[in-house]
C-alpha cells in the first residue's frame, strides 16, 4: 500500500497541474512554477544524495546526476499539462541560461552562502603555521592546474591563453575539494599523519590562491570581452594589479575591522539575529564585488575569512546550517540541469571530458607532489599528498557556472567541467585509498613525537554523545581553539590552537578522536570536562527542578484515547490483576504480555531500556497512575500494555499516593511515531476520576476496553 502513495501523489499532481498554472507571463504564472520547480528539485536531490551516501561516494554526486536527469534538458523538457514546453523549460527564444532566471537567482544566493561558509571554516592560522610546506605544496599544484585547464582549452576552444574561456577552464581546474579528503583521511586513521595536515593546510592555500585567481581572471575576462578578446600584456597587469588590489584591500580591513564587525553583530544579542545579519554582509559585499566586475563569490568569501577568527564564527556556521542544508543542494542541482545531455553525449563532449579529468589529476599529484618532495617527503608521501589534492567540487561548479551565465563558456565546454567535476570527486578516494594501502612512512625522516592515536570514547546513546561533542566544542572555542567543520554529513571535524590539533569524528554512540601522543591528555581533558558539565547540569536538573510543577501546567480537560491511542494498546494486553509486587516486576508482566502478543522482538533489550529510563526519573505520575515507557531498539513500532495493580504498590510516583495502574508503552528509536503524543492521550484519558475509577472496577479486559476506547 506504501509504495502506491508516492504514485497516487504524482498522479494528482500531473492531473491538477492546469489548475496551478496560468501562463508564464504574469507574476503569478512565475510564482507558481518558481514554487513546483524548488519543490521537485529538493525532493529529487534529496533522493540523489541518499543513494550516493549509499554507495558510499559524495552526495554532490548525488545532488548533481539528480539535477541533470530532471533538467530541461531531460525530464524537465517534457510537456505537461499546464507546462507545455517542461517544467524547467525558460520558453524564451536565445534565453542565456537554459533553466528560469528566478530558479538560477536561488542558486547564486547558494553559492554566496557557500563560500561565505567556506571563509568562516577557513583557519588562518593554518595558513601562517604552515606557510612554507603548504604554500609550496599548494602553489605548485594551482600554478600547474591553471596551466594545464588553460592549455587545454586553447586546444579545444582556440584563442589565446588570455582568452576568457580558456581563462575559466584554467580556474575551474585549480579548486580542491577538502571534504572528500578529509573523510578518507579520517577514515584511514590520517588526520594528524604529516601528510594529513600538510594536505589539509595546502587546501587553505587552494582556497585563497583560487579567490585571488578568480578575481585576477574575472577582471581580465570582463574588459577582454569588452575588447573582443585582444589585450595587452601592459592592459592585463594593470588589470590583474586592480584586481588583486581590490581583494587584498577588502581582505586586510575585513580581518582588521573583524573584532569591531563581530561586537557590532553582537549587540543584537540573539545568536539568530547577528548570523542572519552576518550573512547579510556578505550578500551586500558579494554584491559589491559583482558591480565592480569580480564575481560575488570573492566577497562573500572575503566577509567568511575576515570573520573566520572571531569569537562568533562557530555560531554563524552552527546557525546558518539550515540555510545551508536548503540552499546548496539546490544550487548544485541546478548545475547539473544547465548540462546539455545531447551535447554530452557526444564524441567531442566526451573525449575532451575525459582528457580534461586525466590532466586534471595528474596536475594534482605532479603540481602537489613534487614540490612536496622538496619539504620533507619521500614519493609515496608525495603520492599521497597529490591524490589528496584531486578531486575538485564547490568552487569549481560555482565557476563553471558563472562562466556559463555570462556567455563565456558554451554547453559542450561546460559539460567537460561538470565531467571532470564529477569523475575527480568519484576517482579521488580510490586513488588516495590506494596511496594510503601501505603503512609505510611518507616523509624521508621519522618525525619526532608525531606518532598519532586513535581513541573511540562510547557512550550510553546518541543523544548523550551529541551533547558531549557540543559542549566540548563550545569549551575548546571559549579558549581559543579553532574548530572546523571539514564534513558535516560524516560528522568530521578539525580542532587546533597553535601546536596542538587532533580531529573529531561523531558516529552514532561513539565519539572518535585522532590526534599526536603529545596531545592526548588535552583530548582526554576535553572529553573528561564536557561529561562532567553535563553530570552536574544533570544534577542539579534532578535535584533542584520539581517534576510535579510540569504536572500542574496545563492539564486539560480529561479526554477518551484518540484513535491512534487506542490502536497502540492491544485488548491482549490487559492484565486485570497484576502480581507483581515491585516495579521491575510489574513492568517485566506487562513486558511478557507484548512479547506474547508479537509486539516485541528483544524482551532483554526492551526490559533494560525500560528499566534505565526508570531509574533516570520515576514514571510514577498522580492520582494512581504510572507510565514506564522507553525508545528502544528491541520493537517495530509503537506498542503498549495495561495493567491493574489491587492495593496499590509503591512505583515512587510524583504525589507519594499508590500506584493502581501501570500502562507500559515502548517504541522504536529509529521510528519513534507518535510517543510523546500517547504518553499525553493515555495520560489526559486517565486524567477524567470517574474513568479512572471505572477502569478499577472493569470485570474484563473487554470492559475495560470499552471503557478506553479500544
Amino acid at each position: 500500500m506504501s509504495r502506491r502513495i508516492p504514485l497516487s501523489i504524482l498522479c494528482f499532481l500531473f492531473t491538477s497541474l492546469p489548475a496551478f498554472a496560468s501562463g508564464s507571463s504574469d507574476i503569478m504564472g512565475v510564482q507558481t512554477a518558481l514554487v513546483l520547480e524548488v519543490g521537485v528539485v529538493l525532493f529529487m536531490v534529496k533522493l540523489g544524495s541518499i543513494a550516493a551516501q549509499k554507495l558510499r561516494m559524495p552526495s554532490v554526486l548525488g545532488e548533481l546526476l539528480a539535477g541533470i536527469i530532471i533538467g530541461p534538458f531531460a525530464l524537465g523538457g517534457i510537456p505537461l499539462p499546464g507546462f507545455p514546453e517542461g517544467l524547467f523549460a525558460t520558453g524564451a527564444v536565445g534565453a542565456e541560461l537554459p533553466i528560469s532566471p528566478v530558479l538560477y537567482g536561488l542558486a547564486t544566493i547558494a553559492s554566496i552562502i557557500l563560500l561565505f561558509v567556506s571563509g568562516l571554516e577557513t583557519d588562518l592560522s593554518l595558513f601562517i603555521k604552515y606557510s612554507v610546506a603548504g604554500g609550496v605544496v599548494g602553489l605548485g599544484g594551482v600554478i600547474l592546474s591553471f596551466a594545464v585547464g588553460d592549455v587545454l582549452g586553447m586546444v579545444l576552444m582556440g584563442g589565446g591563453f588570455m582568452a576568457p574561456g580558456n581563462l575559466f577552464l584554467g580556474i575551474m581546474s585549480t579548486a580542491t575539494s577538502v571534504g572528500i579528503t578529509a573523510r578518507i583521511l579520517s577514515d584511514r586513521k590520517k588526520m594528524d599523519s604529516p601528510e594529513g595536515v600538510t594536505i589539509l593546510a595546502a587546501a587553505v592555500f587552494d582556497d585563497v590562491l583560487g579567490i585571488v585567481f578568480l578575481a585576477v581572471v574575472m577582471g581580465i575576462a570582463a574588459i577582454g570581452a569588452a575588447a573582443g578578446g585582444g589585450l595587452e600584456w601592459g592592459t592585463v597587469g594593470l588589470i590583474a594589479a586592480k584586481a588583486f588590489g581590490l581583494w587584498l584591500g577588502f581582505t586586510v580591513l575585513g580581518l582588521a575591522l573583524a573584532k569591531r564587525i563581530a561586537g557590532f553583530l553582537k549587540r543584537f544579542k540573539h545568536a539568530s539575529a547577528f548570523a542572519i545579519l552576518s550573512l547579510g554582509l556578505a550578500l551586500i559585499l558579494a554584491g559589491f564585488f559583482e558591480k565592480e566586475g569580480l564575481a560575488m563569490i570573492i566577497g562573500a568569501y572575503i566577509m567568511g575569512l575576515s570573520l573566520s577568527k572571531t569569537d562568533i564564527s562557530h555560531i554563524i556556521i552552527e546557525k546558518l546550517h539550515v540555510l545551508y542544508e536548503f540552499f546548496v543542494p539546490i544550487f548544485f542541482a541546478v548545475m547539473g540541469m544547465m548540462v546539455d545531455i545531447s551535447q554530452l553525449v557526444t564524441p567531442k563532449v566526451i573525449v575532451g571530458g575525459l582528457v580534461f579529468t586525466v590532466l586534471a589529476v595528474l596536475a594534482k599529484i605532479v603540481g602537489c607532489g613534487i614540490p612536496a618532495l622538496f619539504v620533507g617527503f619521500n614519493r609515496r608521501g608525495a603520492l599521497r599528498i597529490g591524490a589528496g589534492m584531486v578531486p575538485r567540487g564547490e568552487v569549481a561548479l560555482i565557476i563553471a557556472g558563472i562562466g556559463m551565465s555570462a556567455g563565456i563558456l558554451d554547453g559542450g565546454t561546460f559539460g567537460m567541467a561538470i565531467m571532470m567535476t564529477l569523475l575527480t570527486t568519484v576517482v579521488a578516494p580510490f586513488l588516495l585509498n590506494l596511496t594510503l594501502g601501505s603503512g609505510a612512512p611518507g616523509t624521508r625522516k621519522a618525525t619526532v613525537g608525531g606518532d598519532s592515536l586513535s581513541h573511540d570514547f562510547d557512550f550510553p546513546s546518541e543523544d548523550l554523545a551529541l551533547l558531549v561533542t557540543d559542549t566540548m566544542s563550545h569549551q575548546l572555542q571559549s579558549e581559543g581553539f579553532y574548530i572546523r567543520t571539514m564534513d558535516i554529513e560524516e560528522g568530521i571535524t578539525q580542532v587546533r590552537k597553535e601546536d596542538m590539533a587532533f580531529s573529531v569524528r561523531l558516529e552514532g554512540t561513539s565519539l572518535g578522536v585522532q590526534a599526536p601522543v603529545s596531545s592526548m591528555p588535552m583530548v582526554r581533558t576535553a572529553v573528561f570536562e564536557a561529561v562532567a558539565s553535563l553530570n552536574q547540569s544533570f544534577e542539579q536538573l534532578k535535584n533542584e527542578f520539581d517534576p510535579a510543577a510540569i504536572q500542574a501546567v496545563g492539564e486539560g480537560e480529561a479526554a477518551p484515547l484518540t484513535a491512534h491511542g487506542a490502536r497502540v494498546i492491544d485488548r491482549s494486553c490487559i492484565i486485570l490483576d497484576l502480581k507483581g509486587a515491585t516495579k521491575e516486576e510489574v513492568i517485566k508482566e506487562l513486558l511478557a504480555a507484548l512479547h506474547k502478543a508479537g509486539r516485541v522482538n528483544d524482551v532483554a533489550r526492551v526490559e533494560k531500556d525500560v528499566l534505565e529510563r526508570e531509574h533516570a526519573m520515576s514514571t510514577g505520575m498522580q492520582n494512581g497512575i504510572a507510565l514506564p515507557h522507553a525508545k528502544t531498539d528491541g520493537v517495530d513500532e509503537l506498542a503498549a500494555a495495561i495493567g491493574i495493580k489491587r492495593g496499590g504498590m509503591d512505583f515512587r510516583s510524583l504525589d507519594g499516593q499508590p500506584t493502581t495502574i501501570v500502562v507500559l508503552s515502548v517504541s522504536s528509536k529509529s521510528h519513534p511515531e507518535a510517543h510523546l503524543q500517547f504518553l499525553a492521550d493515555i495520560g489526559r484519558a486517565l486524567g477524567d476520576d470517574t474513568r479512572r475509577q471505572d477502569v478499577l472496577d472493569a470485570t474484563s479486559e473487554d470492559e475495560l476496553g470499552l471503557l478506553l476506547g479500544l
